[in-house]
């Protein structure tokens, strides 16, 4: 497997660009200055958050399970890739909605009081 393509120049951590591609049959090469989607340039933490959201199909819940971690850590990685994909999460009109979607997960029993809690103080803090 090949390396994956860096993100950050070693020496001053400024985003690289791509400038050139090569084609592995032929060997032609084309250079210049592309840009690249949003997804090629995530760094990898949160490209694998997204690897992992797309394979459970959304499920937070399965992401918890399958990361060991709590709901409310995954929601706030989950968070974090869409500030970094430039996607900011919510906005306060919002906040009705996401408050009744907390209280539903809580009462399916797919969340626990503690984390209905903790989601619910991050929502005011907004």
């Amino acid at each position: 497997m090949k390396p994956l393509m860096p993100h950050e120049c070693p020496v001053c951590h400024e985003r690289l660009e791509v400038t050139g591609l090569i084609c592995p049959g032929c060997q032609t090469r084309i250079e210049g200055r592309f840009a690249v989607n949003e997804f090629a340039s995530l760094p990898p933490e949160q490209l694998e958050i997204l690897r992992l959201f797309v394979k459970t199909r959304g499920n937070l819940k399965e992401m918890e399970r399958i990361l060991g971690v709590s709901y409310p850590t995954v929601r706030a990685r989950f968070e974090t890739l869409l500030r970094v994909l430039g996607y900011e999460p919510g906005n306060e009109s919002d906040a009705p909605l996401e408050r009744a979607r907390v209280l539903e997960q809580l009462e399916k029993g797919e969340i626990s009081a503690d984390e209905a809690a903790e989601l619910l103080r991050a929502l005011k803090k907004r």
